[in-house]
């Protein structure tokens, strides 16, 4: 199913499992947020302020198809922006941890701000370059139009371990930059993005670097 309408895309949000009223409240005030926000910094496109459930908000929900049942899973959102899919992850599920690293100043007020206002206990807003942010392991890793999928992973393996979900909304390079990725243990694979009939959503699990390392060959004993 590709949801073309905004009406779709809310009913489709109202009808996920453990959504109420509550979340839905939460969203209508982040794009109200983001609506006023964007009049003094483009944080999005004026345009896609008119699907903005389509857009945005249901474009970052469907990543929970893909993510751990159990909330107790702390979630990375890396280079978060104007907050997809960070803040309408920790929306959706305000009782999971989610931690997003952005680098732009302007960017790092926005977010901080929204959290305050959407009251969002356990959502955690890292203003940093993704260089400086200290190691620690995460289930969940997403990232919406970070990096290339190479050089996404040399920045941020670090933090996944071989259970880490990966959840990477691509567009249309998602199945080109699976399939081109090298030196990495991986079992990625694509799935259709809801939103757009023309993009993927990169889904799976990291288990390290291939080692370069040539196999121990016993030196032959003289005869």
């Amino acid at each position: 199913m590709i949801l073309t309408s905004e009406a779709q895309a809310r009913d489709w949000i109202a009808a996920r499992p453990g959504v109420g009223a509550e979340a839905l409240e939460r969203l209508e005030l982040l794009i109200a947020l983001l609506s006023a926000e964007n009049t003094r910094q483009n944080l999005v496109s004026a345009a896609s302020l008119q699907e903005v459930w389509r857009r945005h908000i249901a474009d970052s929900a469907q990543l929970l198809n893909h993510a751990p049942a159990s909330r107790s899973a702390p979630w990375l959102d890396l280079g978060t922006g104007a907050g997809f899919p960070g803040l309408v992850i920790a929306a959706l599920q305000p009782d999971r941890e989610v931690v997003m690293v952005e680098s732009r100043g302007r960017r790092i007020e926005w977010l901080t701000r929204a959290v305050e206002s959407l009251a969002l206990p356990r959502a955690q807003v890292i203003g940093s370059r993704l260089e400086r942010v200290d190691d620690r392991p995460f289930g969940v890793i997403s990232a919406r139009a970070f990096a290339p999928l190479d050089a996404l992973l040399a920045l941020s393996a670090r933090f996944s371990t071989s259970d880490t979900i990966w959840l990477l909304p691509k567009g249309r390079s998602a199945r080109d930059e699976v399939a081109g990725l090298t030196g990495w243990n991986h079992l990625f694979h694509v799935e259709q993005s809801l939103t757009d009939p023309e993009a993927g959503i990169v889904v799976g699990t990291l288990h390290g670097k291939v080692s370069t390392t040539p196999p121990f060959r016993k030196k032959a004993q003289p005869t």
